[in-house]
């Protein structure tokens, strides 16, 4: 994959539009929605796969229906920072499943990290794991999310 900034024109934007809101659109049916056949809308799709941009193709799975309808942030602040310790909170993060992301901050917060669980007494248990597989955690602080008032996993052309 390539760093640099994707040049993307208009039509590009539209189909990254179609296929963010469904993946699944067969190719054709995108081609029609922003005014190409389906082989040049084909090799638009192959190309923005190729560079990158497409990252992948996932399904959006409904948290409530799966019984993860609490949201948890946590914020954690540490006084290490070296690369052991790094490691260490990393390979912590990566086996809690439960951790849907996880961010580097700036700021007064080290890391944030959000997890989708049943309820807090689920939390309770991520959280003694969470302490207890990685070292010297100055500050863990939980704050439950009563409410998702937006979501979207769509991006938009920048104005």
């Amino acid at each position: 994959m390539n760093d640099q900034i994707a040049q993307l024109d208009s039509i590009d934007w539209a189909i990254l539009g179609v296929l963010q809101a469904d993946a699944a659109i067969p190719v054709h049916e995108v081609g029609e929605r922003v005014g190409l056949s389906s082989n040049a809308c084909w090799r638009r799709i192959k190309r923005l796969e190729d560079s990158g941009v497409i990252a992948r193709r996932v399904a959006l799975v409904d948290p409530a229906r799966l019984g993860l309808a609490t949201t948890v942030f946590v914020a954690i602040r540490t006084q290490r920072h070296d690369p052991e310790w790094l490691e260490a909170f990393q390979r912590g993060v990566d086996r809690i499943d439960e951790v849907i992301e996880c961010h580097r901050m700036a700021g007064d917060v080290d890391y944030l990290l959000k997890l989708a669980v049943r309820d807090i007494a689920h939390y309770d248990r991520i959280y003694r794991r969470l302490i207890a597989a990685v070292p010297d955690l100055a500050d863990v602080s939980s704050s439950f999310s009563m409410e998702r008032m937006k979501h979207t996993t769509a991006l938009v052309r920048p104005i």
